[in-house]
């Protein structure tokens, strides 16, 4: 199941800024022990931007039907959804079934917006129920923690619950790899009722912004992060400013980061600023992804149109390209892929290098003092940590300033392998240890080695950073690794991996959207998100 069948506009027409461009609503789910928290969180949900409330019924502790009911839906500020969701469903109530469907007959009753019924529980409250209230619509709805069933299965569920005679037909699944979504984007697209499509987990996330470009009825937002009703969902804050949900059309362009892990990235704070700033009609997302290969092969839509690459996908990526810049060709990986709107062929390149040697490079020159036309890199040992798609970028760089290269590597064979690419000496990270044949080396970490979580690790020892006149880490989650501490602790200047970001977030930029980058914008966001 690939969406190179959904019908897509593929205009890249500039947006009006603050222009909604979809009727999707975000819903705020309301989970708490009293019907006073609630109503708390029910003000603030309106206040962050929500369209809607869904009153978890089974999340409070001391319930009273008809006066909280009564309570809670007269004095909403905000349209009600009321769902009262079993433990046989993902829910926490685990009382009698008869007192359950009770409770939302009684919401319908009391003048409830929308009631979710579980399609299991339909023969209880059937919606010819909504009778007694012109305006309540009923939410028909399945849910699967397990996995995404195939295209099939979701046409028949569909169907079952279509033929309740449901208002709104609500399908969640549990996404186990990022081309699940692609199926509930499918029953997205071709509804023909009032749906909600949900692909819940990490790897479901695109589905919960993306429903948007689709038309889902609705999209679930949390007032804070991690506390959620789902696995999965973003804040409302993140759906709003992050993500510029209201600006989502069915033409919108899709891009985002492809890396695992993903959710340290800040790549979507810089580019979905910019592409607003400049009223681009494009969405920027972080892209947990398996298998390269199916990932594209899935996403073959022209809507999808580019990315960026991150660890550890940087080598296949490249092998997944249709035509490969030389440059990317000579590094052995990509850093940024475009879909050419001409023939949708996929284009690959390596901007890595220009960002890391330039940023190394003016950390070199600031220090001299000089201004020289030629790279101050020349005739230096430039001692490279990592022989992945990154490491290749750098030794490759070195190599085209005049470094002498040296790869350092977990396991020799890869530190040879890349060594010998560009005229350079190899060793294991072990050996690096006690390399010192001369002071006012050049170093260079390209692995994960300290990257957030994992913020108390480094690839090389306080004491062998002594020998080196300048330490680069292409870590920027957090901006100062330990290795860069320690390097400044020993008298060596640092660059941050911010700086190779930046840079080749300019190039990027202007890939994606064929305009000049807002480039003062991008250093504001960046700093004020590291």
């Amino acid at each position: 199941m690939t969406l190179s069948s959904v019908p897509l506009a593929t205009s890249d027409i500039q947006i009006p800024e603050g222009a909604r461009r979809n009727s999707t609503l975000i819903c705020v789910p309301i989970m708490a022990d009293s019907v006073d928290q609630m109503l708390g969180q029910i003000r603030k949900a309106k206040e962050v931007g929500g369209d809607l409330v869904e009153i978890r019924l089974d999340y409070l502790k001391n319930f009273s039907p008809r006066q909280d009911l009564q309570f809670l839906v007269k004095q909403s500020p905000l349209p009600t959804l009321v769902t009262y969701r079993p433990t046989w469903e993902g829910g926490q109530y685990d009382g009698d079934e008869g007192k359950r469907l009770d409770a939302l007959r009684l919401a319908i009753e009391l003048g409830a917006d929308y009631i979710d019924v579980e399609l299991q529980k339909t023969i209880g409250i059937h919606p010819s129920a909504r009778k007694t209230s012109g305006k309540v619509k009923i939410i028909v709805s399945s849910h699967n923690y397990q996995n995404t069933p195939s295209a099939e299965e979701l046409g028949n569920l569909v169907a079952r619950i279509q033929a309740t005679g449901a208002d709104i037909v609500k399908i969640a699944t549990t996404a186990l790899d990022i081309t699940d979504c692609a199926r509930i984007f499918q029953v997205l697209a071709h509804s023909q009722v009032p749906t909600i499509g949900i692909a819940m987990a990490e790897r479901g996330l695109i589905s919960r912004i993306l429903s948007a470009k689709f038309g889902s009825y609705l999209t679930f937002g949390s007032l804070e992060a991690g506390v959620v009703s789902a696995p999965g969902q973003p804040t409302v804050k993140d759906l709003l400013d992050l993500y510029n949900f209201r600006q989502i059309g069915p033409d919108t362009k899709v891009h985002g980061v492809i890396g695992k892990p993903i959710g340290h990235s800040k790549s979507p704070h810089l580019y979905n600023s910019a592409f607003k700033s400049v009223g681009f009609n494009g969405i920027y997302l972080p892209l947990l992804v398996d298998s390269v290969k199916n990932f594209l092969t899935t996403y073959s839509s022209p809507d999808f149109v580019g990315y960026s690459y991150t660890i550890p996908h940087k080598e296949d990526g490249l092998r997944c390209c249709d035509e490969i810049d030389p440059i990317a060709q000579a590094i052995g990986a990509i850093s940024c892929m475009i879909r050419r709107p001409a023939d949708g062929k996929l284009m690959g390149y390596n901007v890595d290098y220009l960002g890391a040697i330039a940023a190394i490079e003016e950390g070199l020159r600031a220090s001299n003092g000089t201004t020289s036309v030629g790279s101050p890199l020349a005739g230096k040992l430039f001692v490279v940590i990592g022989a992945g798609g990154a490491g290749k970028a750098l030794a490759y760089g070195g190599k085209e300033k005049g470094a002498r290269v040296v790869v350092a590597n977990r396991t020799f064979e890869k530190a040879k392998e890349l060594a010998s690419k560009v005229g350079g000496e190899a060793m294991t990270l072990a050996e690096l240890e006690n390399f010192h044949p001369e002071d006012g080396m050049i170093l260079a970490n390209t692995t994960s080695v300290g990257m957030k979580p994992n913020i108390d690790n480094t690839p090389l020892s306080k004491k062998a950073l002594s020998r080196y006149s300048l330490v680069f880490d292409a870590i920027y989650t957090p901006k100062l690794t330990r290795l860069l501490r320690e390097a400044q602790e020993s008298g060596a200047i640092i660059v941050y991996g911010t700086e190779m970001f930046i840079n080749q977030a300019f190039v990027q930029f202007e890939r994606f959207t064929g305009l000049p980058a807002p480039k003062e914008l991008i250093r504001e966001v960046l700093v004020r998100n590291t």
